[in-house]
């Protein structure tokens, strides 16, 4: 790709028009390679590191990221080899992205999709423990016995599962929304540590990967995230 003005990039990404652009330049608020920036430098925008207030921005233009609301009943993939109802259905076409993470096939809710490999890479490692958010629809009365167990954390067969948090948002008889944060994401985890309590789920919904949340998006649609969201996207591994 050709180089191109900084400024360019940067109101490409997101970050308002060409002029407030050069305001964030001439405030020295942007750096490229660890430089502070100039009017009139110039970008490789797929190779160049590029930061405003020492946020990564996501230059390259086919290096797109979105949040979908993925269904209940819908794989969290590009193709199913069981023929199942897949991602494909809720993609622009020629949009490169890969899953950020998984969502079993029964959960709805958020599911980031990007074709930054850096940015997929920081959200699903483990080290990084990027909080992912859940409200789950259960069978039962949840008591303070329940929900002391799950904060001390739940032992799987994989090993022992701990939410950050875990409390009750909604209750009417004998069914009850509890919500939890947690910061690593193995197969069907919230289902198996709200079983293993005593408190079966009916329905489960992601609303929040770090700073993105689910908010109003209805079912199947999808919108792009850019500018300051995904400049908070990139900051939020490693708190």
């Amino acid at each position: 790709m050709a180089l191109e003005r900084v400024q360019r990039s940067l109101a490409r990404a997101g970050y308002g028009s060409r002029r407030a652009s050069e305001d964030l330049i001439r405030e020295g608020r942007v750096t490229i390679n660890g430089r502070v920036a100039s009017l009139g430098d110039r970008v490789d925008p797929q190779t160049d590191v590029v930061e405003v207030d020492g946020a990564r921005v996501v230059t390259d233009p086919d290096a797109r990221t979105f949040a979908l609301h993925k269904p209940a009943g819908v794989v969290s993939s590009l193709k199913d080899p069981q023929g199942r109802p897949d991602l494909t259905a809720y993609l622009p076409a020629d949009t490169r992205v890969v899953p950020v993470g998984r969502l079993d096939r029964d959960t709805e809710g958020l599911l980031l999709l990007t074709g930054d490999g850096e940015l997929a890479n920081r959200l699903m490692h483990p080290r990084f423990g990027v909080e992912k958010e859940y409200l789950a629809e259960v069978d039962g009365a949840p008591t303070s016995k329940q929900l002391a167990e799950l904060r001390r954390g739940v032992e799987l067969e994989d090993g022992v599962a701990k939410p950050r948090s875990a409390r009750v948002v909604d209750a009417a008889g004998q069914r009850a929304a509890i919500r939890l944060v947690l910061a690593e994401g193995r197969k069907r985890e919230v289902r198996r540590m709200l079983q293993v309590v005593g408190l079966p789920v009916r329905r489960l919904v992601r609303v929040r990967v770090g700073p993105v949340r689910l908010g109003t998006l209805p079912a199947g649609e999808l919108r792009e995230i850019d500018g300051e969201e995904l400049s908070a996207l990139y900051r939020a591994p490693g708190r």
